[in-house]
């Protein structure tokens, strides 16, 4: 019995291929998907009694392209070129097959097809797609670091021609249904009732089993080749584009780049075989990798529970608190209320706690103008947000946030002001992001009950959210507080409590080393620029201004009075305590840091930054600036893998990477230790310690397990 598609022959003659890959929401490649459709492509070519055939799928979409999972337990067991092309090509060659079968093949694309799905229905001579306003069409692989390898960067650009090929798959651009039948990627847009009928039709009538590109005299639409002009200004401009957008960090872009180029100036049966040599060098990758495992694999068994404590019951949210109607509450209370959630958004007076509302009201009439949203469903989220004064208004909410300022005394005071009217069953959560949950949980008379839930700024565009366990959080909070972010569609990590947690913690590690590197006298452009091209989404020196040197000061001066005499000093602290007390200079949004903010025109670094931090005569190389950036936040990962802050390694790489940036190419910040090997990073930071300072310095811990051969993942 086939686990994977059905074939059924009607009374025409015609074959109907039902994809149906069994225990999976969605159609997914898989080696059994291979094996079957490998024996129905076979039986399409010899049986005389099928005159051509239907593929579609029995699932609510099309294909969502190759199991990642499948891939990931694929790519360890390639080692070489030989093994990756052994991967690479017979997925290559069984589309190959099916268009070259001798029967015609129409693709009734139901719903969403994208990569393998995609390529799969563009190896069929004809496809017919429902009008159905949720697909999306399109080849997304550059995402997870790999290019369209069944066809996709030969078949498009013979369909659609160069140019609108590469800004689909260079960017992993997902299509409509209407803008892909506008492309003439699908031939027929048909009401869903329509469709198997619809492609059937086709086959009957107008049934043609050759490919465009298999005519005699084809030719590529709008040219290709070094001696076109078309072609080659694509090319450069394409390869200049990528090369700033990538840094050179991520291959799988060039790869496309180069499969395209070649590939369309020879015939297809060649072309295919360069996309697969092409793809091969991507399998042998660690970014690809790196990019799959933590991106999609990872990623996708945290927003499914993966750290969810197992036996307790479901939970919802369905009326929520929130204390504090500043930036962070008020974009809780946004994607809370467009989550479906009663909001009671509560401030110290009317017309704070109203402003909070306002800034669900500004980003929904923005959806709206866009199209994302009708003005009925925009007015049902603003009016789920109702804005409070009184503590007495929090009587029925499951779960209450408070994101008020970072003060100690101010979240103890409301922490029991709102225990005093919640109901005993409810949650209470901090949003802090950097005060310990369990010394916070002291001014609480449920600490069981208490629990750290950090969201990200802002909050409707950053995806993650870091839980911190206190010493007495319970695991039915902790499950309810995964629940919750469920709710929301977001991923949540878990982390044990300490200062700053896990991603406050390493984050600042970054900042300092930025700060560092300025008041040792290295250019700030330089110490900008490097972190840029390693993959950062900004420059350590350009972040803190944007949450404002002021709060980092804050945020220092309440750690040294938190630890007393254990305090140490970090190494950039003098460099923010200058910024802040001397030159009054607290950040962007003062209008002034350690950039300058014009009123017209771009910011720019502060041209007085070198006046107060002298750039020495000597500058590092770029390599080097750039290894202290990267490796001293790996480093503190460790850390707090050694202290048991983080216990999970795909905790700590999506924490790194949708948390504050870290770059994606490496797969986080875990990964990069693997990727580098541990015996070589223990050696270096060694290097770097002596150097630098002790805060490179490895611990005994680290090097016992580089000595093992141990790794992260």
């Amino acid at each position: 019995m086939n686990q994977t598609l059905s074939l059924a022959v009607d009374a025409d003659g015609i074959a109907l291929i039902t994809l149906d890959v069994q225990g999976r929401p969605m159609n997914v490649i898989t080696s059994a998907l291979v094996e079957e459709l490998g024996a129905v492509v076979e039986r399409l070519r010899t049986d005389t009694a099928i005159k051509g055939a239907v593929i579609t799928s029995a699932k609510a979409d099309f294909m969502a392209g190759a199991d990642l999972k499948w891939l990931l337990e694929a790519h360890a067991q390639i080692h070489d070129a030989r093994s990756a092309m052994a991967f690479a090509w017979p997925l290559n060659q069984l589309f190959r097959q099916l268009e070259t079968c001798g029967k015609p093949v129409a693709a009734a694309i139901n719903g969403t097809a994208l990569g393998g799905g995609l390529e799969l229905a563009l190896a069929c001579h004809h496809r017919v797609a429902a009008d159905n306003p949720a697909t999306r069409i399109g080849l997304p692989e550059v995402l997870v670091g790999l290019l369209p390898g069944a066809g996709g960067t030969q078949r498009l650009p013979r369909l659609i021609g160069i140019p609108d090929t590469l800004r689909l798959i260079v960017e992993g651009t997902h299509l409509s249904v209407a803008e892909a039948a506008a492309k003439k990627i699908v031939h027929q847009v048909v009401p869903p009732a329509e469709l198997v009928a619809t492609a059937k039709a086709w086959v009957l009538e107008h049934g043609n089993a050759v490919q465009p590109w298999d005519a005699k005299g084809f030719k590529v639409p709008g040219g290709a080749g070094g001696m076109d002009p078309r072609s080659v200004q694509t090319f450069m401009g394409g390869t200049a584009l990528v090369a700033k957008r990538t840094n050179h960090n991520y291959p799988a872009p060039i790869a496309i780049l180069s499969a395209v180029y070649e590939g369309t100036q020879v015939p297809i049966d060649t072309g295919l075989k360069i996309e697969s040599r092409y793809l091969s060098t991507l399998l042998l990758s660690p970014v690809t990798r790196n990019m799959i495992r933590t991106l999609f694999v990872n990623k996708g068994a945290a927003e499914k529970g993966a750290r969810r404590p197992t036996g307790v019951p479901a939970s919802k949210v369905k009326t929520l608190g929130i204390l504090g109607a500043g930036m962070m509450g008020a974009g809780i209370a946004y994607v809370s209320a467009k989550a479906g959630m009663q909001v009671r958004l509560l401030d110290t007076s009317a017309e704070k706690a109203a402003k909070g509302r306002e800034y669900s009201e500004k980003l929904v009439e923005k959806d709206v103008a866009r199209g994302r949203l009708t003005p009925v469903k925009a007015m049902e989220i603003v009016t789920r947000i109702t804005p409070v004064t009184d503590y007495q208004s929090l009587v029925d909410c499951d779960l209450v946030i408070e994101a008020v300022f970072e003060d100690r005394a101010i979240k103890a005071d409301v922490t029991q002001k709102t225990e005093a009217v919640i109901a005993t069953g409810a949650v209470f959560a901090s949003n802090t992001s950097t005060l310990p949950i369990t010394g916070l949980a002291e001014a609480s008379k449920r600490p069981a009950s208490f629990i750290g839930i950090h969201f990200f700024s802002p909050v409707e565009k950053m995806p993650l959210v870091e839980i911190i366990v206190g010493r007495e959080t319970s695991p039915e909070t902790l499950a309810r507080a995964i629940d919750y972010v469920m709710q929301l569609r977001k991923t949540p990590i878990v982390v044990n409590d300490s200062r700053g947690f896990y991603t406050s913690r390493v984050f600042g590690t970054f900042t300092n080393e930025g700060m560092t590197l300025l008041k040792e006298g290295v250019s700030p452009a330089l110490i900008e620029n490097v972190a840029k091209q390693a993959g950062m989404p900004v420059g350590p020196l350009a972040v803190l201004d944007e949450v404002t040197l002021e709060l980092a000061w804050h945020v220092t001066e309440q750690t040294r009075r938190d630890l007393g005499e254990a305090y140490r000093p970090l190494s950039g602290a003098p460099v923010l305590k200058k910024m802040v007390e001397e030159l009054k200079r607290l950040g962007k949004r003062h209008g002034q840091g350690f950039y300058e903010y014009p009123a017209e025109g771009r910011k720019r670094l502060w041209s007085g930054l070198t006046a107060a931090f002298p750039v020495a005569a000597t500058q590092p190389e770029a390599e080097e600036v750039r290894k202290r950036l990267l490796y001293i936040q790996a480093l503190e990962t460790a850390r707090c893998v050694e202290e048991g802050v983080v216990t999970a390694a795909a905790d700590a790489d999506l924490g790194s990477i949708l948390g504050w940036g870290f770059p994606a190419w490496t797969g986080g910040t875990l990964s990069f230790i693997d990727t580098v090997g541990l015996p070589a990073f223990v050696a270096e930071c060694k290097r770097m310690a002596a150097q630098y300072g002790e805060r490179f310095a490895p611990s005994a811990w680290l090097e016992a397990r580089a000595a093992r051969g141990e790794t992260f993942h």
